[in-house]
C-alpha cells in the first residue's frame, strides 16, 4: 500500500444505515477540509423493479446491507476520520491494532462499479447477436438464453429465456452473462 496513492476501501457501518453514515461523511470530509484525501463515498445498490398492484416501482437494492466504498489516499489524518465517523465501525481489511487496511483490489471495485452502471470501462464480450449464453447473477442465475440484442452504451444485452413455458425477453449486464457452453 503506497502513500498518496488514490485507492477504493471498504467501510463497515450498521446495516440499514448506510446512506446516512456517507452524508455523515461527506460531512465530516467537508467540515475537516479533506477534499484532497477522500474523493468518493459509494453506497453500492442497483435498481430492482417490484410489480404491486400492477404498477411498476423501481426501488434501489442495497448490494451491500453493511458496508460503504470510499476511495481516498490513506493519510492518517483521512483514516483517523473516516474511523470516527459516527455510525462506522471499522474499515474491512484491517487486522486491528491501530493497523492500516489493504485496499480493494482494482479487480473486484471494477466489477461493482460496472454492476452500477457507474464503471468508465467497457466490458469486450465474446458473444453476438443469436448465441446462447448464461446467466451468472442476479435472479436468473444458472438460466441459459438467446442474445437478442446488443446495447454496448448500457453494457447489457436482452436476452431470451424460457420462462414458465414462455420466451422471454430480459435485460442482463455484459458482466454477468457467459458464453453458453
Amino acid at each position: 500500500m503506497e502513500e498518496n496513492r488514490k485507492e477504493w476501501y471498504v467501510v463497515n457501518t450498521y446495516a440499514g444505515h448506510e446512506n446516512r453514515v456517507k452524508e455523515n461523511l461527506f460531512r465530516r470530509v467537508e467540515t475537516m477540509g479533506i477534499e484532497e484525501n477522500l474523493f468518493r463515498i459509494l453506497v453500492a445498490e442497483e435498481e430492482e423493479i417490484e410489480f404491486k398492484n400492477g404498477k411498476k416501482i423501481v426501488k434501489m437494492k442495497n448490494l451491500y446491507p453493511g458496508y460503504l466504498f470510499v476511495e481516498m489516499i490513506m493519510t492518517d489524518e483521512a483514516w483517523y476520520i473516516v474511523r470516527n465517523t459516527p455510525g462506522v465501525t471499522g474499515f474491512i481489511g484491517s487486522s486491528g491494532g491501530g493497523a492500516k487496511p489493504f485496499p480493494v483490489s482494482p479487480e473486484e471495485i471494477e466489477s461493482i462499479l460496472q454492476r452500477m452502471g457507474m464503471s468508465d470501462r467497457k466490458v469486450v464480450v465474446d458473444f453476438k447477436v443469436g448465441d446462447r449464453v448464461k446467466i451468472l447473477n442476479g435472479p436468473f442465475s444458472g438460466i441459459e438464453g438467446t442474445v437478442d440484442s446488443l446495447n454496448d452504451d448500457s453494457q447489457s444485452a436482452m436476452v431470451l429465456t424460457i420462462l414458465f413455458g414462455r420466451e422471454t425477453p430480459t435485460e442482463i449486464a455484459y458482466i454477468d452473462l457467459a458464453k453458453a457452453d
